[in-house]
């Protein structure tokens, strides 16, 4: 096998890692010559990609040259550096000559959108080596020797045949975009466990696909080569073979954002993690095809951010807090035969917590219409101390059900706010 393939160490037959899902995405630990780095499991990228490499984080590169990159966004190419002869290593899985891009846009910032340090995102490069399992439920990922890996029947299962282009998957399936109708329209979409969404459509890549009449322009997010803007709706079912999801999400980008997408002419979008979520997914890039497993969240509803808020990670804040804790001392006199005490109370406490602040607001939305402003700082909300929270917990009070009340205390030139306002489907 060639050194620039990944491998199981040992003839192992398979090894299984935890992961953790944030937003969707699947998050793991890889060592990139000897330091640790996360990625994201990506099956939409051909190539791998490392960014946000701080001082901190600095990792030896080997064999580097400058080059040009463009990708999703609206943006001009970017600068980044192609690094050749890298060894990855995980667990018991390591390849000792990998390619990789280094980029350097600041604006490109998964960290700050997910709250936890992101430094590279990997797919195909790992997913043709293996046959790979993604249980979302239990969040574990495993790899299996594609040799030996042995295929067992499954009633609850659907494998759909992978096409690839350029190192990407593809898949046809069907889509009901007329609420009022069961016609079924047939898409060829690239599955991106990347993309948190459940579902981006191309306008005019068919006759049908067209936005709703319902929608409302969003933020979609970040690409490579700039910010994504476009429309979000919600359409009737999409059909996966025997499988059909209701009412999901998706949405519309803008086609100066996707120039580079629409490329490949036979695309219709992209299906995403918030789909994928809802299987046990068995990706096997070597027989060409892809097996969905019912999992226990199939009949969640599809939800999306009602507030209009998108939130980012801000940093750490230095945090006044009450410590009950208290330090007694004890001097004992032999000749009175008398005790002495002195007791010490630790009233305050301080430490470093992570702070979080509005990158931006949709126009129209709840929140705007509150009148919250983009760089505040979330103080609180509904009365709870955002740094006592999780960045993913904090977002998911925005994906709660309509009409839910939702309070925040801001910090906006020095002086905190109040603010309530109630989740609004826009989609109805």
């Amino acid at each position: 096998m060639a050194q620039s393939n990944f491998r199981l160490l040992n003839n192992a037959k398979k090894q299984t890692i935890s992961f953790k899902l944030i937003h969707n995405l699947v998050v793991f630990p890889v060592e990139v010559n000897g330091k640790e780095l996360n990625f994201i499991l990506d099956s939409g990228v051909g190539t791998t990609f490392l960014f946000n490499i701080k001082n901190k984080d600095s990792v030896e590169l080997k064999n580097v040259k400058k080059i040009k990159l463009k990708g999703l966004g609206s943006e001009a190419s970017i600068d980044a550096i192609l690094s050749k002869g890298n060894t990855f290593s995980f667990n018991n899985i390591r390849s000792l000559n990998q390619n990789l891009y280094v980029i350097f846009n600041d604006s490109f910032d998964l960290s700050s959108k997910l709250g936890i340090t992101i430094h590279g995102i990997i797919g195909y490069q790992i997913l043709k080596d293996f046959i790979v399992k993604i249980n979302y439920a239990k969040r574990k990922i495993t790899f299996y020797n594609s040799k030996t890996y042995n295929y067992k029947k499954c009633k609850k299962c659907e494998i759909l045949t992978l096409e690839f282009h350029k190192l990407k998957p593809y898949v046809n399936v069907g889509v009901k975009l007329d609420v009022n109708s069961n016609k079924i329209t047939p898409v060829k979409l690239l599955i991106d466990s990347g993309g948190s969404d459940a579902m981006w459509l191309f306008e005019n890549t068919h006759p049908d696909i067209l936005p709703p009449k319902k929608h409302f322009n969003d933020l979609l997010g970040e690409g490579l080569s700039g910010t994504i803007f476009g429309k979000r709706a919600i359409i009737k079912g999409i059909v996966l073979g025997k499988f059909e999801l209701k009412k999901p999400t998706v949405s519309f980008p803008d086609s100066l954002s996707i120039t580079h997408a629409l490329k490949f002419e036979e695309r219709n979008g992209s299906l995403g993690a918030s789909i994928l979520k809802r299987f046990t997914v068995t990706f096997d890039y070597v027989n060409s095809k892809i097996t969905l497993k019912k999992a226990s969240s199939y009949n969640a509803p599809f939800r999306y951010n009602m507030s209009g808020i998108e939130l980012v990670y801000n940093g750490k804040l230095l945090v006044e807090e009450k410590d009950n804790t208290s330090l007694t001392l004890f001097n004992n006199n032999k000749e009175t035969i008398q005790q002495n005490k002195i007791t010490f109370d630790y009233n305050y406490k301080y430490s470093f917590k992570p702070s979080y602040r509005i990158h931006s607001i949709s126009v129209g939305s709840p929140s705007f219409k509150a009148g919250l402003l983009p760089n505040d700082i979330v103080i609180k909300i509904n009365g709870e101390y955002t740094h006592n929270l999780k960045l993913e917990n904090i977002i998911e009070k925005f994906y709660q059900k309509e009409n839910k009340k939702i309070s925040l205390e801001i910090e906006r030139n020095g002086q905190n706010y109040e603010y309530q306002f109630r989740l609004k489907n826009m989609l109805k």
